[in-house]
This record gives C-alpha cells, sequence and structure tokens, in this order.
C-alpha cells in the first residue's frame, strides 16, 4: 500500500489496524488528497469485493441495502442485493447523505447485518467501512450525529503530501499502473488474522491506563461529553491490532498512547466548540496528564 501511497505511512498504518481490529475509519478531509485511492487500495491488496457508495441528499436506504423486485414471469419478488453486501464499502461524502440513510448504516456496521422489509440478513463475515467527508464544506451536508460517529474505530485526516512527496506523486502519475495494488492476502488469511489480534497479549496495568485515559476525559475542563466504554474497548481492540502489526504478541503502552487521539478525538465534545484546538490535541494535552504504566 505505502508503494501506491505516497507519503501516507501513517495513514496505511491506521487503516490496517483498524481492518484487522474489525472497526471502521472515518476519513475527514480536504477532497484530492487520496481518501478513496486509500480504500481502494486497502481493497485491492487483498482479493476482496469492494463496492462504492457516492452520497447525495437524495439517495435513499433501499440504494444501499438493496430491494425486492417482482418477477412478473414467474409471479415472485426477488431480493437484489445493495451495494452494502460486499466486503469492503466506500461511503463517500457520507454527511451529503441525509440522517434517514445514515441510520441504515448503523444497524450493518454495529451487527454485521442489514433488516429489510421485515427480514434480516446477514452481511459478509469480512465487512469494513471507510467513509470520507468534507469538514470545510457545509452546503448541502447533514453533520452526522454522535450515535453515527461512535460506529468509527478511527476517524482520522490524510493531510498534505510534503514538497519532495508531491514531486514523487507527480512521477508516479507519469507511469502507467503505478497506482494500482497487487493482492497478498486472501479473505480467509484476512479473517485468520483477526483472530490472531484478539489473542494479543493485554497486560492489566494496560487496561488500568486505557481506564484512566478515559476518566481523564470525562474529569477534563475543556471537554462536556467524554469517552463512552466502548471507546475503551476499541481503544483496547485497535492496540490488540496495531501490535500484531508490529510483529509483537503483547501490548506497550506506546501502542495506546499512538492510538488514543484517533480513537477518541470523534468521540469527545469540547466545551468551546468553535476553538481552533482539535479534538486530538485536546486528547494529547489528556495523555500528558495520565501517568504512564512502566
Amino acid at each position: 500500500m505505502n508503494r501506491v501511497l505516497v507519503g501516507q505511512e501513517r495513514s496505511v498504518k491506521l487503516s490496517v489496524t483498524a481492518f484487522l481490529a474489525g472497526g471502521h475509519v472515518l476519513l475527514e478531509d480536504v477532497p484530492g488528497v487520496g481518501k478513496t485511492l486509500l480504500a481502494k487500495t486497502l481493497a485491492r491488496s487483498m482479493r476482496a469485493k469492494f463496492k462504492r457508495i457516492q452520497c447525495t441528499p437524495d439517495l435513499l436506504p433501499t440504494d444501499i441495502s438493496g430491494v425486492s423486485v417482482y418477477n412478473q414471469r414467474e409471479g415472485t419478488f426477488s431480493f437484489v442485493p445493495g451495494p452494502i453486501f460486499t466486503n469492503i464499502l466506500l461511503a463517500d461524502e457520507i454527511n451529503r447523505a441525509t440522517p434517514r440513510t445514515q441510520s441504515s448504516l448503523l444497524e450493518a456496521m454495529e451487527e454485521a447485518q442489514v433488516t429489510i422489509e421485515g427480514e434480516t440478513r446477514s452481511l459478509p463475515e469480512l465487512f469494513f467501512v471507510i467513509a470520507t467527508q468534507n469538514p470545510i464544506e457545509y452546503h448541502g451536508t447533514f453533520p452526522l450525529p454522535e450515535a453515527q460517529i461512535d460506529r468509527f474505530m478511527l476517524s482520522l485526516s490524510l493531510g498534505y503530501p510534503r514538497p519532495e512527496e508531491e514531486v514523487e506523486l507527480l512521477d508516479k502519475t507519469l507511469q502507467d499502473g503505478s497506482f494500482e495494488a497487487t493482492p497478498v492476502l486472501s479473505v480467509e488469511e484476512v479473517l485468520q488474522a483477526r483472530v490472531l489480534a484478539r489473542k494479543v497479549f493485554v497486560e492489566p496495568s494496560i487496561q488500568r491506563y486505557i481506564v484512566d485515559i478515559v476518566n481523564a476525559t470525562r474529569n477534563h475542563p475543556a471537554i462536556v461529553l467524554g469517552v463512552s466504554p466502548r471507546g475503551s474497548q476499541l481503544l483496547m481492540r485497535a492496540a490488540q491490532a496495531a501490535a500484531l502489526v508490529s510483529e509483537r504478541d503483547y501490548v506497550k503502552p506506546d501502542d495506546v498512547k499512538l492510538l488514543a487521539p484517533y480513537v477518541f478525538g470523534h468521540r469527545i465534545i469540547p466545551r468551546q466548540r468553535d476553538n481552533k484546538v482539535g479534538h486530538a490535541e485536546i486528547i494529547q494535552q489528556v495523555l500528558e496528564e495520565v501517568k504512564v504504566p512502566i
């Protein structure tokens, strides 16, 4: 993936970490920095199904989940599955979809199933959502409610490349096939890796460290609403996957410190919403105040 995405080693590692932990990723950034390419490259690096939804205000829940169509010849209804029945789903500009359509993703992301016309249908065992949104454009958008944002394990932004990286990017643009990834994993191997990630050892002091960080967000003067217990669970799962990516069978405090801003940043509500300090920066302040286990 790093051969395709120039200068995005951090974003690639975080996305793979969430993928192996069984979580979902929200990418908040301006257009043209490679959000869609990141999702496509992750899908192409394995032999998995990939679908894309371009979210618009007129997008209906049935456009995502599917619909039953009447077959006149046979006199029966047959179900036509929507794009959500895939392994990796890219929901592009998710905040352009209406709240009703956004909520149709809630059940799918949390329970890996969708209910259509009263019938519950299971999604593939490997199901991963990457959603994107533009944080600076608000015309014709519907902000994601806290309950929807909470379903994402990680929230991150790609940022602009450095000048030397952008020169390398232009050079790759002149080469045919330079943005194509080669599959290196099967779906079965990914599922096996997820099982391994859940077996990574988490020492009790590390668990207590996670709880201390969560409690610090609930009592911090700059935060109105702190992190929920779901956030502490997801941070531990992400730390296990990060250890596996780093070829370790145990979690270190550094794994927790690295991931906390991306796992907790979108789960807090600051006291001053119009301030220039980002949510991730507030979490960094919290980390500096919490004692690290040795």
